[in-house]
């Protein structure tokens, strides 16, 4: 095989967050590494001069027509970055046969893990609980459980049915708790496979003790949790939002909590970081984590071996197996934002 010229162009992330060692000698054995690893998108003109070359591009540079145009060699765009951006012409894409992927699934199972453990806290009041005693305002025994409900055989709802969502649902397995979902793109038979019940959003809503928000941010549910939605919530429910602050109305969430109708955790915000003014931050009711759910550095080095083994199939003319690919009918509704570092 000749050697090909591999574009390595990873901004925001860096290649030592998502590259181990051993990894990286597996893509520099791959061909020959035309890497930027400095702030921002590699250089317009050294990114043009490469494209005629280039096999492979690993990062989440533009890719417009004019740029795929340029790059009648390239066989895949993985976007370490994790979400499709609509910084790609994905329809040239499709019709040339460039794969676009990403490894998404990365950040599945620390997330839903991370879930869990903030689903069981805001169950039993443990944070909660803790605050009140470093303030001396603690409740003792069956007083300090008042409002607290034990998981075990609770009816969970999960919005969006994706990567997330399926790697939390194995995790209720031990604590018995029916499970439905609510996810216009998948259907009721493949739910069915992982032992979830399909169901419309006001069903989710209304009958669901936990509802955990997993939803992608699309073209078509911006904001679509908003009051309406929260009213529909049983009091005394918990709510945790995992995704993306994209798909809630933000303040009318913040004000249902405030309202005491449920308690609620958020690992995203509608501004990332989060500003010191932030109404969040002040409101009782709402367990806080600032967009860490997913991040662990094995998380971020599992981006690079997806990257990698999905890099030796495509090299070998083989279909990706690891990352997501972007698919014709939805990836033009993505409206994942892109991360910032702090």
């Amino acid at each position: 095989m000749a050697n090909p010229i591999i574009i390595v162009d990873p901004s925001p992330r860096r290649l030592d967050e998502i590259f181990e060692p051993a990894v990286w000698m597996r893509l520099q054995a791959l061909g020959r590494l035309e890497v930027h690893d400095g702030d921002g998108p590699m250089p317009a003109a050294r990114l043009e001069a490469l494209l005629p070359d280039a096999e492979l591009l690993i990062g989440q540079t533009d890719m417009p027509k004019s740029r795929l145009d340029r790059a009648p060699k390239l066989r895949a765009i993985v976007n370490v970055e994790t979400n499709f951006l609509q910084n790609v012409d994905y329809e040239t894409c499709f019709a040339r046969g460039v794969h676009v992927i990403t490894p998404s699934s990365a950040f599945a199972r620390p997330v839903a893990e991370m879930a869990l453990g903030m689903a069981i806290d805001l169950c039993r009041g443990v944070t909660a609980a803790d605050r009140a005693m470093r303030a001396g305002k603690e409740k003792w025994l069956l007083e300090g459980a008042e409002g607290c409900f034990s998981l075990y055989r609770q009816p969970v709802g999960l919005i969006g049915f994706g990567d997330l969502a399926r790697a939390f649902t194995p995790l209720l397995q031990p604590f018995g708790c029916p499970i439905k979902a609510y996810d216009p793109w998948v259907s009721d038979h493949y739910m069915a496979g992982f032992g979830v019940a399909a169901a419309s959003l006001d069903e989710v809503l209304s009958t669901c003790r936990v509802i955990v928000v997993f939803a992608a941010v699309t073209s078509e549910n911006q904001g679509f949790l908003g009051q309406r939605e929260f009213e529909r919530v049983q009091p005394g429910s918990i709510v945790l939002l995992m995704s993306r602050a994209g798909v809630v109305d933000f303040p009318a969430f913040l004000a249902a909590v405030e309202s005491g109708r449920f308690r609620a955790a958020t690992d995203v915000f509608p501004a990332e970081p989060a500003p010191a003014g932030e109404p969040a931050r002040g409101v009782e009711g709402l367990l806080l984590s600032p967009h860490r759910a997913g991040a662990l550095p094995d998380s971020l080095y599992d981006i690079g071996r997806q990257t990698v083994a999905d890099a030796e199939l495509v090299l070998r003319g083989l279909p990706p197996l690891s990352c997501r690919r972007a698919q014709r009918e939805t990836v033009a509704r993505s409206r994942s934002k892109p991360i910032e570092r702090s």
